[in-house]
């Protein structure tokens, strides 16, 4: 994958209360993706362009778009991928 094609998938990170519980307590974190992307290419996507590891990804479409939940592997911690993109 290239950063581009990555750049499309993931739009951006989704900020509310409940996300940053999830960072600390179940080692979660949102974004908003592109309507058309699968799991499979949320989670290269997201391994690609911040260097995780991703356990899991669960997908919701919403009336603002479709958001992702991402839960990282236990050797990558949710609250310091937000310290780096700036959300926390």
């Amino acid at each position: 994958m290239d950063t581009e094609t990555a750049s499309r998938i993931i739009v951006g990170v989704h900020r509310t209360e409940k996300v940053v519980n999830m960072m600390t307590k179940e080692n979660k974190i949102a974004f908003i993706v592109s309507e058309g992307a699968n799991k499979a290419q949320i989670k290269e996507a997201v391994e690609y362009l911040f260097g995780v590891k991703v356990e899991s990804v669960n997908t919701l479409i919403t009336p603002q778009g479709k958001k992702a939940y991402v839960k990282l592997k236990p050797e990558f911690k949710a609250i310091d991928l937000a310290n780096k993109l700036g959300v926390m």
